[in-house]
């Protein structure tokens, strides 16, 4: 604020100040909350929570369809259980009193690139293959470099094979739900058939396939509605926090104090030195006090 010579006080905001946070995604002032340019009194109770998260990163509502597939997608994350690591984590966190906050925050920050990161790799991945083998070009003879490129290299496929499932119980329903948009002419399908494509790779020449996980049927589902690959991995994060948050509350008020990775009566193997004494090492050999 500042006061003109002679003048009341000058209350308008400068430019610099007012400009410094400019955002287009929602604007608040006394008696209003625009989100995305929607009043949201008009919001509560007649958009779906993924409705609001495709609002708020996208700009505009979804059709049903668009809906449907990010809704889906979605449910699919939320949990796969205490042997997660980000599950693990926040269940100890639990235990060492920390708050819910704090809880989730300690789940979230464990989805990095090695867990957590798969569904962005792969969403990355699909569009480099439908790239390179262009608008009508041979994915399947693409997917089949790539594949053969990654095996040169001892390099991991993101998005394909499981640790814990033989067939991830959550890639049917998901690729019968892209294809039917497909059908229906809501989405293109490019990332339908570059996934299915990069699977049928994965298997030739072996005598089991290699079937894709939560990751790489997402990776499809996003890429489908026209996320970018980084939005993949913060589209993960926010429907695995749910999972997150559910492990945490359970523990938090189960009432356990203190939980380590592993139950109390067990101690974690130990491959250093055997038992030395200080006392009888060489004088030589210590340290100055």
């Amino acid at each position: 604020m500042s006061t003109p010579a002679g003048g009341a006080p000058n209350t308008e905001p400068l430019p610099e100040v007012s400009d410094w946070w400019t955002t287009a995604v929602s604007r608040i002032r006394p008696g209003e909350i625009l989100l995305r340019g929607y009043p949201v009194e008009q919001l509560i109770g007649q958009v779906s929570f993924p409705d609001m998260i495709w609002l708020m990163v996208r700009g505009d509502l979804p059709t049903r369809a668009q809906s449907q597939l990010l809704e889906a997608a979605l449910v699919a994350s939320v949990d796969h259980g205490p042997q997660a690591p980000s599950i693990a984590a926040a269940r100890m966190a639990a235990t060492c009193g920390l708050g819910l906050n704090s809880v989730m925050a300690t789940g979230v920050n464990l989805l990095g690139d090695v867990h957590g990161g798969a569904g962005q790799q792969c969403m990355q991945l699909l569009a480099d293959l439908t790239q390179q083998a262009g608008e009508d070009g041979d994915l399947d003879r693409a997917a089949e470099d790539l594949v053969a490129a990654h095996r040169s290299e001892r390099r991991h496929v993101p998005g394909f094979g499981h640790r814990f499932h033989p067939h991830d119980p959550r890639r049917d329903p998901l690729l019968g739900q892209v294809a039917q948009a497909v059908k229906n002419g809501d989405v293109p399908g490019r990332a339908l058939q570059a996934g299915t494509a990069l699977e049928r790779a994965l298997a030739k020449g072996r005598r089991r396939p290699v079937p894709m996980n939560i990751d790489g049927v997402t990776a499809i589902v996003y890429s489908e509605l026209g996320f970018a690959p980084e939005m993949g991995r913060g589209l993960f994060v926010l429907s695995r926090s749910v999972g997150i948050l559910a492990h945490g509350w359970e523990e938090k008020t189960a009432g356990t104090r203190i939980k380590g990775p592993i139950p109390r009566r067990l101690l974690p193997s130990y491959d250093g030195s055997a038992p030395r004494d200080l006392r009888r090492e060489d004088p030589s050999s210590q340290r100055c006090p």
